[in-house]
């Protein structure tokens, strides 16, 4: 959904000094990875920027992309909210987003160099799942010095991995904001992903381009589609709407590759929480007080108008923290933009993390 800088960063061990509070994306190697299904990944680099204070002079927050986004949160796609007096104010805590494993900008997958074969792994990279990606983002903070997470954000996909990013070291993130996002990816988004699965499978570049079409009007809604576009027509005779979704289909064939995207989109169909740990609330049930030295807030945060992962999913997700003991509650806000709008609503995004960054910091 969201979009970054074009081209994968070259792996390097980042120098201690330069780690915190540089503002640009940095490459750093965490070496092996397991993976939830016993793969082990070797010498696996990601990008992450770091904007703010260390983690010695200020609480740390993490932030985490969605779909096709990139480590760039503060100067991209997160740029109205994160910074000087921002709601994320980096002069009062550190703001850290990395690369999502599997991901296309810096961090280790399928357009990567296989250390085996000397060629990119392609096809041929492991099917990883939202646990690999949270596993990644704890070697990024294992070798950054970072243990503890004042507050853990993400919005889509970027929900479902900081929710593995929690649930894999309960009692080192103090509150959870998962914005629509569900505990569980749902049958409706399943069907998508599938025919989107399905034509970049038989199709490559040609069927990714179709594929993210296919997804945009997933992303929006049509009240969004009938203001921007209703019925207008092109010089060229189509519809404005089909102009716009060829627009962005070969926009991400420009910067993004199928093999990646079939990557990423299986990783989230996977998501679910509760697999192997009993049910979702009894997975939940790891963060609440008394499970763990130090309980997790979880805020779940729906958008009325997203048909993708909408506020019936979210406040599930809510009502089983809360029925596994949690500090759970649920935020709610209506948008024309859909599922987009945790990308797009920035006047209602500001005051949600401004909120829930003065709530974990307290």
């Amino acid at each position: 959904m969201t979009q970054g800088g074009r081209g994968e960063t070259g792996s390097t061990r980042t120098p201690a000094a330069s780690r915190f509070g540089t503002g640009r994306v940095e490459p750093i190697d965490v070496g092996s990875l397991a993976l939830d299904d016993g793969t082990v990944l070797p010498a696996v680099h990601v990008a992450y920027r770091h904007d703010g204070p260390g983690p010695r002079e200020a609480p740390q927050v993490v932030v985490v992309h969605a779909l096709t986004g990139s480590a760039d949160a503060a100067g991209d796609w997160w740029a109205p909210v994160i910074g000087p007096g921002k709601a994320f104010d980096t002069d009062r805590v550190g703001v850290l987003c990395a690369n999502l494993l599997g991901g296309r900008y810096g961090t280790t997958g399928p357009t990567s160099r296989d250390p085996a074969t000397g060629r990119p792994y392609g096809r041929a990279f492991p099917a990883i799942t939202a646990r690999d990606m949270a596993s990644a983002q704890w070697s990024v903070l294992d070798a950054l010095g970072i243990g503890d997470i004042a507050l853990l954000a993400g919005g889509s996909l970027g929900g479902m991995v900081a929710l593995e990013v929690a649930l894999a070291r309960p009692g080192a993130v103090g509150s959870i904001m998962a914005i629509a996002a569900p505990a569980a990816t749902g049958a409706l988004a399943l069907a998508w992903d599938h025919l989107q699965l399905a034509l970049v499978e038989r199709l490559g570049e040609e069927g990714m381009d179709l594929a993210r079409r296919l997804a945009l009007t997933t992303y929006r809604s049509e009240a969004d589609f009938d203001d921007r576009f209703g019925r207008d027509v092109e010089d060229d005779g189509r519809f404005s709407i089909v102009s716009y979704l060829s627009h962005q289909g070969q926009k991400l064939v420009d910067r993004f590759d199928p093999d990646t995207y079939r990557t990423l989109v299986t990783a989230m169909d996977a998501h679910d929480i509760g697999r192997g740990r009993g049910g979702i609330a009894a997975a939940l049930h790891a963060l609440a007080p008394g499970a763990t030295g130090r309980p997790t807030r979880l805020l779940g945060v729906g958008i009325a108008g997203d048909i993708l992962y909408g506020p019936t999913q979210v406040r599930a997700l809510v009502d089983a923290g809360a029925e596994a003991g949690l500090d759970a509650r649920y935020r709610e806000f209506t948008s024309r933009k859909g599922h987009d709008a945790f990308l797009a609503e920035w006047g209602v995004m500001e005051a949600i993390l401004r909120e829930g960054l003065a709530e974990a910091i307290a």
